[in-house]
């Protein structure tokens, strides 16, 4: 769940300010909005939190947003029985264990005024269980080493350490839109050693400023990135290649630019991004360019009486059919009615070889495979 706006150095932007420790007092020059995405994510964390507390017989209001829907339904009904199962395993280790929702963590005698939230926890005898739900699609987010889900199990440990003798903590990211569950355990010492290492004094670092700026996957949502003087220059240094063409460049040159060149098409998006908001916003000139109309596609201003109209000329075969999609089709009938129902007439063909970072969870395939996937594939 998402930190108060109030937190500076807060568990969901942890990621961001242990690598590049003086950004989060950066960001702070930087007005702070709710994107459409984490808007919906709010909303789903909160039908969550309903459900789960009914699932345990507690009292609880159902919340109502505008992001209602199937699919936000099926995802928040998958991660309550995650959380049953994982409970129930617990119950077997443990004769009562505690479950805490939407839990306040304190960890602020490691990280300055740090707090969070956990989205639930499960402590029992020796173990401690934390589960994080993400509703977002866009970033796949994995457990291992996660630095919101340490400082999580940092709070909470301050909480049950003393009434617990944990040993182990296993943090697990529930993230059902990308159907992924990332769950990693770590030994208590092993975290207390990185706590002590790593944490303590980046931590002091981030919330005085100080340190070096460096830029990375992390600059992702930061707020001060798109005007971020360190990223920028990190990104230009792309031009001392002078667009040669490939044959002209080395394999290490071709090397870092695949593994710089998504973040540049992102970063000069943003760039364009922040410019037309300052152009048609704030009335900026920005030398050399000006506003225009940019191009639309025609549209019917009422469909009935295009409908009527041509039909009443003689024409008749107006309309176009097809099947929703396989996604929609999902949502309409359920998972379990789906694959009763249509799971042997659908099929997943073979997807355009792409070149992935080595971090990439998926199987490599053999270059004569790729040939020959990336030849069927262009030939349908």
């Amino acid at each position: 769940m998402p930190e108060s706006k109030h937190a500076l150095l807060s568990a969901s932007s942890s990621h961001r300010w242990l690598n590049c420790n003086p950004s989060a007092r950066l960001e702070l020059e930087f007005a702070e909005s709710e994107s459409e995405a984490a808007s919906e994510g709010t909303a789903a964390h909160a039908l969550c939190e309903h459900k789960l507390r009914k699932a345990l017989k507690m009292r609880s209001k159902k919340p109502v947003s505008k992001y209602d829907c199937d699919e936000m339904d099926a995802c928040t009904d998958d991660y309550v029985e995650f959380v049953l199962e994982a409970l129930a395993e617990a119950k077997r280790e443990c004769g009562d264990p505690l479950v805490l929702i939407e839990q306040k963590l304190d960890f602020s005698c490691y990280v300055p005024d740090g707090f969070g939230t956990g989205d639930c926890i499960i402590v029992a005898d020796k173990r401690l269980h934390i589960i994080d739900f993400k509703y977002g699609q866009g970033v796949l987010v994995d457990a291992v080493e996660n630095p919101q889900m340490m400082l999580y199990a940092l709070g909470a440990l301050r909480l049950f350490d003393s009434l617990y003798d944990v040993e182990t903590v296993c943090m697990t990211i529930y993230q059902p839109r990308r159907e992924n569950v990332s769950t990693w355990t770590i030994p208590v010492s092993e975290l207390l050693e990185w706590t002590e290492t790593t944490l303590v004094p980046k931590a002091a670092l981030a919330f005085k400023g100080e340190g070096e700026y460096v830029p990375g996957s992390w600059c992702t949502f930061c707020r001060a990135a798109v005007k971020c003087r360190a990223r920028a220059d990190a990104k230009l240094k792309l031009a001392r290649y002078e667009f040669a063409l490939p044959p002209l460049l080395t394999d290490a040159e071709i090397e870092d630019i695949l593994f710089r060149l998504d973040d540049l098409t992102k970063w000069a998006n943003e760039i364009c991004a922040y410019a037309l908001d300052a152009a048609l916003n704030h009335g900026k000139e920005w030398r050399g360019f000006k506003l225009v109309e940019g191009r639309s596609n025609r549209k019917y201003t009422d469909e009935t009486a295009v409908v009527a109209a041509a039909q009443a000329a003689g024409y008749h075969d107006i309309y176009k059919k097809s099947l929703i999609p396989i996604t929609e089709m999902e949502r309409l009938m359920g998972k379990k009615t789906f694959n009763e129902v249509l799971g042997g007439l659908v099929f997943k063909p073979q997807g355009k070889p792409t070149l992935v970072p080595a971090s990439d969870k998926r199987p490599a395939i053999t270059t004569t495979d790729a040939k020959q996937d990336f030849n069927d594939y262009t030939e349908e």
